[in-house]
């Protein structure tokens, strides 16, 4: 830790600035976390809190089976109570997840010299960044976590400038998830009652990208968060979780009047993780949660988590659907540009479920 002085502007310059990200400072020797990174006693994350939920996974091959309708009923009931759910039995390969994985630890273990072409700053193109926590600019305390963002608008763009180890396999596990959430989305825009043709169902998760999250070993796990509290921008997310844990989720708990606890979504092998973003929330008027959820991080070993979202194309006007409007008598968000949404959504820290004030309509 020589090369790096004892104080939270150093520590910000070294990891953000010069790119050496959370895994570069845990590299150099860091045998405690910097205050940098210490979170509010609020804002930490205390396991002995929460229970492990209890659900289990959807089967998707039973879509086509005589037990379709049940499962369709597990889908929505799931996006209108918690806003999360596992799936089993989809189209993804247990290979490819495995790949999927592998590389993205291999992106992370390598050298600071050669992460650091990826950055903002340096980034042959915007299809690929390589950063760190959420919103380093505006956050008082950086989350314990290092990214690259994939986003995707073409085969050719994709092998081109995502990196060598991870482009392949995460173009493939963004082409086969991509068909859950087309699957899944179908189900619960039918279920609203509303008729939707195909290319409005591709406008609403016309832009897609994927995620590698990388959460180094922490000293001290309690102390950190590895995500903080938010719920996703998108309309569906799609997420990978590598077997370690640690993805929390804010519910109801109906056995004590209401009052909102953290389940733990535990890995199930082979699973993947689906979960309602805001979007998806505006369009079904709130019949559908796009939950806060939150990510821990862990002193024993270096974890990663894939997730691909979904969103609307930026050009495209979110709002209730005017059937429920008219069926619920009322809406409970305004219509947004949703490159407005967006832009407000990355302009501020993670901060629970405000980035959805921006479209909700205040009643009263």
């Amino acid at each position: 830790m020589a090369q790096i002085s004892n104080s939270s502007n150093s520590f910000y310059n070294f990891i953000v600035k010069d790119g050496n990200g959370i895994k570069g400072l845990v590299d150099s020797g860091l045998s405690e976390v910097p205050k940098i990174y210490i979170q509010p006693i609020n804002e930490r994350i205390n396991k002995q809190d929460s229970k492990p939920c209890d659900t289990p996974p959807i089967d998707l091959s039973k879509l086509n089976g005589p037990e379709h309708e049940k499962v369709v009923n597990e889908i929505v009931r799931a996006a209108e109570t918690l806003g999360f759910f596992q799936v089993v039995n989809h189209c993804v390969p247990l290979e490819l997840l495995e790949s999927v994985r592998d590389s993205a630890h291999s992106f992370f273990n390598m050298t600071p010299e050669e992460k650091v072409v990826y950055r903002n700053s340096a980034s042959p193109s915007l299809k690929m960044r390589y950063g760190t926590s959420f919103a380093p600019e505006v956050e008082k305390v950086l989350e314990w976590k290092d990214y690259i963002n994939m986003v995707y608008s073409s085969d050719e763009d994709a092998l081109q400038y995502w990196p060598h180890m991870c482009k392949e396999v995460a173009l493939e596990y963004l082409k086969l998830s991509s068909k859950i959430v087309r699957e899944i989305l179908k189900i619960l825009i039918g279920k609203l009652g509303v008729k939707l043709d195909e290319s409005k169902i591709e406008n609403l998760i016309g832009m897609k990208m994927v995620n590698m999250n990388y959460y180094p070993a922490c000293p001290n796990p309690e102390l950190t968060v590895g995500v903080g509290r938010h719920s996703d921008a998108g309309t569906i997310t799609v997420l990978l979780q590598d077997g370690i844990g640690g993805l929390y989720v804010k519910a109801e708990d109906e056995n004590n009047g209401g009052n909102e606890e953290w389940l733990e979504i535990l890995p199930i092998h082979g699973a993947l993780v689906v979960n309602v973003g805001d979007a998806l929330e505006i369009l079904s008027n709130g019949k559908y949660k796009s939950s806060e959820h939150r990510v821990m991080t862990t002193s024993t070993q270096s974890r990663v988590s894939v997730p691909l979202f979904t969103l609307p194309k930026p050009t495209e006007n979110i709002g209730p659907f005017q059937e429920l409007v008219k069926k619920d008598g009322y809406a409970g968000y305004r219509e947004v540009l949703w490159q407005d949404y967006m832009d407000n959504f990355y302009e501020t820290a993670h901060d629970g479920k405000k980035s959805l004030d921006y479209a909700k309509i205040k009643s009263g």
